[in-house]
């Protein structure tokens, strides 16, 4: 929870490459987005800066210059009662990703496999499986009987640094409107920045997911975090006609 509020300290670039498969597995299709994440009047903002790793055309640069001009003026006329309404808002979702989080210790059984050295870093290895037995306190829970996976612990402060989980059954969505299958596989890492908090350093994702049960996309997701620089109220965002200054 500390960590959500502090990354909201902090701009960084993300990258994002997916590798589109066919019926058989194999790479049809590569695409990659690389993001400018922004700190906007509070609000986490995506500016994209580069496709394929190859930088926006001059164009492309002006729309995305725009977008985020637009959100400013936006929250700058916000009203007090509009402001609040938005606050309160995502709070609810936050706690809302809260309550998730904090039902895990309830939806596995867990057991210490193994210690081992990531990044430099001493770390206990932790399997979890679902627990017999167990209910889910609400919809949006219930999927945490359908994985299983590993936690990598750092022993000094406790928090994780590594996170392998597999979907053992298939996992659906809205009535039925999307599925995921099993066999899914994800593996997500942190890393300490500033000697202060924990962010996101690297994401793999292998999804096979079939939309209105007529549409699979089958695909490996790869997104790495870098560059992460901690905001300063007097750092001005890029818009059209500007200069760049901080």
């Amino acid at each position: 929870m500390e960590n959500e509020k502090r990354l909201r300290d902090y701009t960084y670039i993300e990258r994002e490459e997916e590798h589109k498969l066919d019926g058989n597995g194999q790479v049809k299709k590569v695409e990659t987005r690389t993001l400018e994440v922004l700190e906007v009047y509070g609000e986490p903002v995506e500016r994209l800066i580069a496709k394929d790793d190859k930088p926006l055309s001059e164009g492309e640069a002006k729309k995305e210059e725009e977008k985020i001009q637009k959100i400013m003026d936006k929250r700058k006329n916000e009203s007090e009662s509009d402001r609040r309404k938005r606050l309160e808002k995502e709070e609810k979702a936050r706690e809302e990703d809260r309550k998730f989080v904090l039902e895990i210790a309830d939806a596995f059984n867990f057991r210490l496999v193994g210690s081992e050295t990531l990044d430099g870093r001493d770390t206990w290895v932790i399997e979890g499986e679902p627990r017999p037995g167990y209910h889910a306190k609400d919809r949006g829970t219930k999927m945490l009987a359908k994985f299983k996976g590993r936690v990598w612990i750092d022993k000094a402060e406790g928090q994780w640094v590594k996170l392998d989980i597999t979907a053992i059954d298939n996992i659906s969505f809205g009535w039925f409107l999307a599925r995921v299958h099993g066999g899914a596989h994800v593996v997500a890492e942190q890393t300490k920045v500033n000697d202060e908090v924990w962010l996101p350093k690297h994401v793999t994702a292998q999804v096979d997911v079939r939309l209105a049960l007529v549409k699979n996309y089958n695909e490996d997701i790869d997104e790495t975090f870098r560059e992460y620089k901690k905001f300063r109220t007097d750092t001005k965002i890029t818009v059209v006609g500007e200069e760049s200054r901080q």
